[in-house]
C-alpha cells in the first residue's frame, strides 16, 4: 500500500482573503480515516512564494484521497473556496 501526497496551491482573488481560505480549508482536517497528514499554510513575508495558500496532505492510500475528494465537507469547502480563486495548481504523488 503506497502513501499518496496531495498538494494543492492556489492564487487568490484577493491575497488579503488567505487566512479566512485558511481557516475554511482547516476545517476539513480529519474528515476521512486515513488521513495521516493535513497542513495548510499561507504566503510568509520575506520568502518566496507565487501562490497565496498551499495544502500539504498525505493519505494511507488512493482510496483515502478519493474517500476524502467526495466527502460532502470537503465539497462544501470546496465550492465556497472556488468563489475566492483565481487559480488551482495540485499535483498528487506516491510518497516513498
Amino acid at each position: 500500500m503506497a502513501m499518496i501526497k496531495h498538494i494543492v496551491m492556489w492564487k487568490l482573488l484577493d491575497a488579503a482573503n488567505a487566512q479566512d481560505f485558511k481557516q475554511l480549508l482547516d476545517t476539513c482536517k480529519g474528515i476521512v480515516p486515513g488521513m495521516r497528514e493535513f497542513e495548510v499554510a499561507t504566503r510568509a513575508e520575506g520568502l518566496e512564494a507565487n501562490h497565496d495558500v498551499v495544502l500539504y496532505s498525505v493519505f494511507d492510500d488512493a482510496a483515502a484521497l478519493q474517500a476524502y475528494l467526495v466527502h460532502p465537507t470537503h465539497k462544501e469547502v470546496s465550492a465556497t473556496l472556488g468563489t475566492l480563486r483565481e487559480s488551482r495548481a495540485v499535483l498528487d504523488f506516491h510518497a516513498h
